[in-house]
């Protein structure tokens, strides 16, 4: 099982009937470190009228948010179900709010609240985290046009190649992909090719 994250953190601003919605991501990986981007996040903005947040955390399925004083269900919520939309966790989102004066309504806010999160996902760079192997292995010259051959058709991510007396390669292989990956390269170098494996991990396949 893979899962979606954010690279990166990223903001973007949004205004709406004069009011200025400006919204952050930031990949978090603990209930921890959510709460202290919010912290921060309020501390940048002490004089804003809201700091409304939501969050995912794949650590214990945890999933919070807060309206932070905007009516209830029209802030905190319609974050969350953008993050929930696009199917990203280990991620939190701030959207602070400065008032421009023109009230928006339980509807206005919701729209306001939901474009400002979906813009800055949007903006972000999202990763599709998959469980994989990283494996390894030398093989002859020979056997290099074979090889180079059907890689593609594994979806591998090449981490680096060394050509000397001989070729190694490392690469990056997800886990549906790896017993049959190990089943070929082993038919078509006649079992000369050896596969050092690792421990299953995650990483980015985007």
């Amino acid at each position: 099982m893979g899962y979606r994250t954010i690279k990166k953190p990223d903001s973007i601003t949004f205004t709406e009937r004069r009011s200025e919605f400006i919204a952050y991501l930031c990949p978090v990986h603990t209930n921890d470190e959510a709460v202290a981007f919010i912290n921060e996040i309020k501390s940048l903005h002490r004089k804003a009228t809201h700091n409304v947040y939501a969050y995912i955390l794949r650590d214990n399925n945890i999933t919070r948010y807060s309206d932070d004083g905007e009516p209830q269900g029209t802030a905190g919520v319609p974050v969350l179900d953008i993050l929930q939309k696009n199917e990203l966790t280990d991620v939190c989102c701030v959207v602070t709010r400065y008032f421009g004066g023109i009230l928006l309504g339980g509807g206005g806010l919701v729209r306001a609240y939901s474009t400002s999160a979906k813009l800055a996902v949007e903006n972000a760079e999202i990763m599709d985290m998959c469980e994989c192997y990283r494996i390894s292995f030398l093989m002859d010259y020979n056997l290099y046009s074979k090889v180079a051959y059907i890689l593609p058709q594994y979806e591998v991510k090449e981490l680096s190649s060394k050509f000397e007396d001989s070729i190694s390669l490392e690469l990056l292989v997800k886990e549906e992909h790896f017993e049959p990956l190990k089943a070929k390269l082993t038919d078509v170098s006649n079992g000369k090719i050896e596969i050092e494996e690792s421990e299953k991990l995650f990483e980015d396949f985007s």
